[in-house]
């Protein structure tokens, strides 16, 4: 019962994260240690990469507006406040995501052919098997946000801990054993299968079974955007990933892969509590309460990750040879840029306009992002290579931020002190900065 007590909606899905990027992670590791070489992992890292291209935009948008209708809409009322009832917004959102899966499916198959990685056209190593992914992943990604609209944080822990030891098993087992790197990828075609039966479990026990054309099209309605808005603003490492496949090898797309990302404490404890927050400002009555709590939520998350980052930055060069191999080493320089992307990551002004369904302002952003990103990508690869495209990033996603922040200000009248702990804030991203600069050019130097 303690324990219960202990784990909130938000705590649950981002230690939910957290143990899905640490699962990824430890294959990461597991495979530069094994007999695996170099272009293998390059290979296992494009099938994610592509398939994760193809489906992440719709799949994230779709599960963002579905939090903040789950409690209000048009169509069915405020039906969702009551947890113990079965909820026809489940099954709808179920056809939903199923429907674009499908749709990804055949457009996949259509142009299979068409493909080009590493200058090999029409040779996608693993399309069939990574059409079948894709079509099975993504609908159960809902799982957890089941758990997590029915207010069970609990399952949500039990869930990720089950079902991430069983990826790592899968995953890591075949490798192990001496079996191709294809066989790895069966075991995630597996994983997808075993979890799609326990979506169904979830929607027999939790979802009304009644099919409703009025609120798909609430959710598309107000989805749209936001579809739109993540396939602008994510693409970013995709378009990176594009850049890198196109100019590079790829042995240099798996060095710039195992470096282009970012701290997994940053992106999946920001990501976690901004959409657990989401349901909270889906009424302007809860408003001011629910801003207060977000910035009580962020400033606790700036206390730990802005100092855990500074330390990480400071082992970088050193670490990234010792946990991975001296291959990796140059994924080092593009993981320290990547790093401070954790100055826009943890403020939160999207929260409030996707709460408030103002989700045509979050698309804006996302299109002066990408167009940023793209320019900028091309221009500083011209001068620092792939050190470049992480810098020009980072650099979009910080005016990104600016503008929506902005967007509150001016037409909302939210100032930013309202969400953010703004003078707490400022002061631990200059110290992060200046932290970088003077590691970046080695003037403190632990490698």
């Amino acid at each position: 019962m303690i324990y219960k007590n202990r784990i909130t909606n938000i705590s649950g899905l981002q230690i939910y994260q957290l143990i899905r990027f640490c699962t990824f992670l430890a294959i990461s590791i597991y495979f530069t240690k094994s007999h695996l070489s170099t272009t293998d992992i390059g290979v296992y890292e494009v099938f994610l990469f592509i398939a994760s291209f193809i489906s992440f935009f719709w799949v994230t948008g779709l599960i963002q507006s579905l939090l903040p209708l789950f409690n209000n809409n048009k169509t069915f009322g405020k039906s969702g406040e009551n947890t113990s009832i079965k909820s026809p917004e489940l099954f709808n959102a179920f056809i939903l995501i199923t429907g674009f899966s499908v749709l990804a499916f055949f457009f996949g198959v259509s142009i299979k052919g068409s493909f080009s990685v590493f200058g090999l056209t029409g040779n996608m190593p693993f399309i069939n098997l990574m059409l079948a992914y894709i079509f099975l992943c993504n609908p159960t990604i809902l799982i957890e946000y089941i758990f997590l609209l029915k207010n069970k944080p609990q399952y949500i822990l039990g869930y990720g801990i089950i079902s991430f030891s069983v990826q790592l098993v899968l995953v890591i087992l075949p490798v192990y054993l001496g079996h191709p790197i294809v066989y790895s990828i069966w075991g995630l075609i597996l994983l997808s299968v075993l979890r799609f039966f326990v979506l169904f479990y979830l929607l027999w026990k939790y979802a009304e079974f009644k099919f409703s054309f009025s609120f798909i099209k609430e959710h598309l309605a107000l989805g749209t955007p936001l579809i739109l808005s993540a396939l602008l603003s994510g693409s970013a490492q995709y378009i990176d990933g594009a850049i890198v496949t196109s100019t590079y090898d790829a042995q240099s797309f798996a060095v710039f892969r195992y470096g282009a990302k970012e701290f997994p404490l940053v992106i999946l404890l920001a990501n976690g509590l901004s959409n657990a927050m989401l349901p909270e400002f889906s009424t302007r009555e809860k408003l001011k309460n629910s801003m207060r709590i977000l910035k009580q939520k962020s400033k606790r998350l700036m206390q730990y990750l802005f100092p855990i980052s500074i330390i990480v930055m400071l082992f970088t060069r050193w670490l990234f040879p010792v946990m991975f191999n001296v291959n990796f080493i140059r994924s080092a320089d593009v993981f320290l840029i990547y790093l401070l992307l954790i100055i826009p990551r943890l403020v939160f002004p999207q929260t409030i306009l996707i709460g408030l369904k103002k989700t045509r302002v979050v698309l804006f952003g996302s299109f002066i992002e990408i167009v940023l990103n793209i320019s900028l990508s091309l221009y500083l690869m011209q001068f620092y290579g792939l050190v470049g495209i992480a810098l020009a990033t980072t650099i979009v996603f910080v005016i990104e931020k600016i503008y929506l922040i902005a967007y509150n200000y001016f037409k909302l009248q939210i100032k930013p002190s309202e969400y953010i702990p703004v003078k707490f804030y400022l002061i631990y991203s200059l110290i992060t900065i200046i932290m970088f600069v003077l590691i970046d050019h080695r003037i403190i130097d632990i490698s």
